[in-house]
C-alpha cells in the first residue's frame, strides 16, 4: 500500500469542525466534512447536549432492548418518523450499522433476492454480504440492467425481492433515479431501500431526503439516514411501517448488541431537526454556495464528473497525482482528500470536495484560485 501511495495518513482537526479549520497545525478552508448545514459547533446544538447531560447524565451504559432506551430515545424516533413521513423509525447507532441491520434482518433466507447499486456505501456491500439471500449487482444508475435482473428466473423465484440504493452517492455526487426504481419495484413485486446519508438535509423539503424530493416517500418501504453529516451529531436510523421499525428491533443484531446513544447526543439530533424545519434558508445558502464552487471549478477546466449535489469531486485519474495535488492544496491552505483505489476504481481516482452552508464566498474563491493554481502546475487543468 505505500508504494501504490494507498496507506493514508489522518489528518487531525485541532477545534471544531467549522468551515475554516485547524488541521495539522495549520488553518485552512475545510472541503472535506460532512458538515452541510454548519451545525457541528452551533450553539444551540451544544446548548441542547449541556442541558441533557445535566438532566440524564453522560451515558446509559446499556442496550436498547435491556434499560438503554430513555424517554429522549423514543422522542426521536417519533421526530425521525413524522420528519420523514413515516408510520415509525428504529434508532441506530451508525449509519452503518443501520444498513447492515437492514439488509441482514430483511434478507435472511436463501429464496429471497437482494438487489444493489455497484456504487452503493461499504455498509450496504457488507450488510448484503451477511445477509443469507442471493445478491445481484447492477451497474451504476443502469436501469435497463435492474429491469433484467427484476425479470430473471432468480428473480421470479424469490419470496422477497429487495432493490438498495443510494439516494446520493457519496463519491460522484449524483441521484439515484428513484422515480424509475419505484416504478420497475412496484411492477415486479419488489421493495425499495433508500439510504439517504448524503441527502438528509440536504434534498427534498426542509432536508427530508431523496424520496421526498421526488415525491415518493409513500411508496419507499425502507428509507434509511444518518445523524453524523447534515445532522453534525451522530447515530442512523430506518424510517418506514410501525412493523418494520419493530422487526428491525427485535432482529437487528447492531441495535441488539450495541449500546445506545448517549443522552447528549439523542439532545443534538433533537435540535438539528428543530433547525432543518424551522430554518429552511440554510439548505437555500448550501446549493447557493455549492452551485457557485462547483461553477468555478468547471470554469477552471476541471472535470467534475456527474455531480448533481454539494459533493463535487475533482477527478485526476492517477493514484500519486491526486495524493500530491490534495498536499499542495493544503500547503497553500485548502484541505480537500484525494480518494484512490479501491475506494473509486482505478483510473477514477480524485479529490473529492464538499462545500457547506458555513462556507463564506470569499472563502469559496480563495479555494477556487488555490485549485487554478496548483491544477495547473501538476498538469491537471
Amino acid at each position: 500500500m505505500k508504494r501504490e501511495g494507498r496507506l493514508s495518513r489522518t489528518r487531525v482537526l485541532e477545534g471544531a469542525q467549522e468551515p475554516v479549520a485547524m488541521i495539522d497545525g495549520k488553518r485552512v478552508i475545510n472541503l472535506s466534512s460532512n458538515n452541510y448545514l454548519a451545525l457541528a459547533n452551533h450553539p444551540a446544538m451544544k446548548q441542547a447536549a449541556k442541558e441533557a447531560i445535566d438532566r440524564w447524565g453522560v451515558g446509559t451504559a446499556a442496550v436498547r432492548p435491556i434499560i438503554g432506551t430513555m424517554t429522549l430515545h423514543e422522542e426521536l424516533e417519533r421526530r425521525l418518523a413524522r420528519f420523514k413521513g413515516t408510520e415509525a423509525a428504529a434508532l441506530f447507532q451508525s449509519g452503518f450499522t443501520v444498513n447492515v441491520a437492514c439488509c441482514q434482518s430483511l434478507m435472511d433466507a436463501e429464496d429471497q433476492l437482494l438487489i444493489s447499486d455497484e456504487l452503493n456505501h461499504a455498509s450496504i456491500i457488507d450488510g448484503a454480504r451477511l445477509a443469507k439471500a442471493p445478491r445481484k449487482i447492477y451497474p451504476h444508475r443502469d436501469m435497463e440492467a435492474l429491469q433484467a435482473i427484476l425479470e430473471s428466473p432468480e428473480s421470479r423465484r424469490a419470496a422477497r425481492k429487495l432493490i438498495v440504493t443510494d439516494g446520493v452517492f457519496s463519491m460522484d455526487g449524483d441521484v439515484a433515479p428513484l422515480p424509475r426504481i419505484v416504478e420497475l419495484a412496484e411492477r415486479y413485486d419488489a421493495m425499495v431501500m433508500v439510504d439517504d446519508a448524503h441527502a438528509t438535509g440536504v434534498m427534498g423539503k426542509n432536508g427530508r431526503g431523496t424520496p421526498d424530493h421526488f415525491g415518493l416517500s409513500k411508496r419507499i418501504q425502507v428509507q434509511i439516514g444518518t445523524l453524523s453529516k447534515a445532522v453534525a451529531s451522530v447515530g442512523g436510523y430506518a424510517a418506514g411501517s410501525r412493523d418494520l421499525a419493530d422487526y428491525l428491533r427485535a432482529t437487528g443484531r447492531p441495535f441488539i448488541f450495541s449500546s445506545s446513544h448517549p443522552p447528549s447526543v439523542v439532545a443534538t439530533c433533537l435540535k438539528a431537526l428543530d433547525l432543518l424545519e424551522n430554518e429552511p434558508e440554510r439548505i437555500k445558502t448550501l446549493w447557493d454556495r455549492a452551485r457557485h464552487f462547483k461553477e468555478g471549478l468547471k470554469n477552471l477546466g476541471f472535470d467534475t464528473g456527474l455531480s448533481e449535489t454539494p459533493i463535487t469531486p475533482v477527478m485526476v485519474g492517477d493514484t500519486e497525482k491526486a495524493r500530491r495535488m490534495s498536499e499542495r492544496l493544503f500547503e497553500e491552505g485548502v484541505f480537500a482528500l484525494s480518494i484512490g483505489f479501491p475506494i473509486v476504481a482505478r483510473g477514477k481516482e480524485r479529490l473529492r470536495t464538499i462545500v457547506t452552508a458555513g462556507h463564506a464566498s470569499e472563502d469559496l474563491d480563495r479555494a477556487l484560485e488555490k485549485f487554478g493554481l496548483v491544477g495547473r502546475e501538476l498538469g491537471v487543468i
